[in-house]
């Protein structure tokens, strides 16, 4: 069930008035059975899965509380872990390391004929896994108690607007939300609306658009060289990003909606001056968690310099291989472990970013080199295979010495119409304009400062925009719903 489907249209103010309407011991209730027939609506019988992993980590939580020496906790840990883990391996791994192991084997001349498995992946499972680990994690560092009611926690696990693409929630925070009780606020559910048709403008008028035209360069990349090369990359950032954040922004506005503040996805990540800050802005809820239970217990960054790359590059290297089964996600994941290191010993500063120097030209010199690092990094992430990488690469800035011809034909091989290259510079500036000012402020709280009659104009211009420039075919799955 999309977010911008018309199945989630109405399921979504069903459970929205039921569960205001529900007493308060019965909403934990709800939401665990909309949850579940949410996660239903892609896979029925991979709901047995998400329950079996969530009783593990519930089960396990609890003992860890009762053991009463830390032997008996590790273990509970790492029993978990292997679990936990082996059930993301069997699914989303098995192939990828079987014909790995084989191409390696055959170039040393042995025969290997690995059986495969014909399995999808299930929606969501990375996310679920890491939202489970981190919960009996932070039980056995002692950062939370173990929960007793499992229909509660199995609603922390499962609940439906982060469930398939995060935020990778922390029990200390969902938790306590799901059982406490509350009152209907307005202006938690009005910002809510207006948080996630500004994920609806990303997603459906940015991301889907640009979508168009990535999609046709890469499924058919031998016949482009040249300047629609750097468009297919440029345009790639743009749309991983708005599809990404704009399925945060409805996710968490889809949980305002019931008393429950998620945690922030981005915060303007292309407005960073560093890879180290980029980071502190992408995809914060895995980079944090990335932090917290790989990095640091590995030795963070205080100890040595050769430790200190090793620790970033594991670190990275995982993340990389958690976003997909594929060496080019690996590779993605060890160039941004690179950049770090090299960022640290050889800028001023060491990647920090001081106050004095934001907004100015300096500064804007340092987000545009960041951006176009990033961007260039994304062709890692969204090529098929290391042979496409290498040609984008080889053929991208082919017969630029002729620069008014390769301007040219790239824009005719591109086969823009007459208006859609002025709406989407026109759509990408609001874009741009929107995540500067977040840089300082709350930009919806601030428009629903307005008077009355000039933010109801940008209310209705909102929803009209993305009624009117959304593609025809508007079913595409948000990106993160593969990982």
């Amino acid at each position: 069930m999309l977010f911008h489907s018309m199945a989630f249209a109405i399921f979504l103010p069903v459970v929205f008035l039921v569960y205001w309407l529900l007493p308060h011991r019965f909403r934990w209730a709800l939401l665990l059975l909309s949850s579940c027939y949410f996660y239903m609506s892609w896979n029925v019988g991979y709901i047995v899965l998400i329950l079996f992993t969530t009783l593990v980590s519930y089960t396990s939580a609890r003992m860890i509380e009762g053991a009463g020496t830390r032997k008996k906790k590790r273990i509970c840990v790492a029993s978990t872990l292997t679990v936990s883990l082996g059930i993301l391996f069997f699914f989303k791994y098995y192939n990828f390391f079987a014909f790995s192991l084989t191409e390696t084997l055959q170039r040393l001349a042995i025969e290997l004929h690995p059986k495969t498995l014909a399995v999808i992946v299930p929606v969501g499972i990375s996310f679920y896994t890491f939202q489970t680990l981190s919960y009996v994690i932070d039980v056995y560092r002692g950062n939370v108690r173990a929960e007793h009611h499992f229909g509660k926690y199995a609603a922390f696990i499962t609940f439906f607007p982060q469930l398939v693409a995060g935020p990778i929630e922390r029990s200390g925070n969902l938790l306590p939300q799901i059982q406490e009780r509350k009152r209907f606020d307005y202006d938690q559910a009005s910002y809510g609306i207006l948080l996630m048709v500004w994920g609806f403008f990303k997603k459906l008028v940015v991301a889907d658009n640009l979508a168009i035209h990535v999609d046709a360069i890469y499924e058919n990349i031998n016949n482009y060289t040249g300047l629609p090369l750097v468009v297919a990359a440029l345009f790639f950032s743009l749309q991983i990003y708005c599809d990404f954040s704009g399925y945060s922004d409805i996710a968490i506005g889809t949980a305002k909606l019931f008393g429950i503040d998620l945690m922030t996805n981005f915060r303007s990540p292309y407005y960073s001056a560093s890879i180290k800050e980029f980071w502190s802005r992408w995809h914060i809820s895995l980079s944090s968690w990335f932090r917290d239970y790989v990095y640091i217990p590995l030795g963070g960054s205080r100890v040595g310099k050769v430790r200190y790359a090793i620790n970033t590059m594991v670190t990275f290297l995982a993340s990389g291989l958690w976003h997909g089964a594929a060496w080019t996600y690996v590779y993605w994941g060890g160039v941004h472990g690179m950049a770090q290191i090299f960022e640290r010993h050889l800028t001023p500063g060491g990647g920090k970013v001081e106050q004095n120097i934001k907004h100015t030209i300096f500064w804007w010199g340092r987000v545009l080199i960041v951006f176009l690092l990033v961007s260039a990094a994304w062709i890692l992430f969204r090529a098929e295979n290391m042979g496409t990488v290498i040609y984008i690469f080889q053929n991208m800035w082919k017969g630029i010495g002729q620069f008014e011809s390769y301007w040219k034909n790239g824009i005719q091989q591109l086969g823009f119409g007459l208006v859609e290259p002025y709406l989407l510079g026109w759509v990408i500036f609001i874009l741009a304009i929107f995540d500067y000012l977040s840089l300082r402020r709350d930009v919806i709280l601030s428009i629903r400062k307005l008077p009355v009659l000039l933010r109801w104009c940008i209310y209705v211009a909102a929803l009209l925009t993305v009624v009117i420039l959304s593609p025809t075919d508007s079913s595409k799955e948000f990106i993160y719903f593969q990982f």
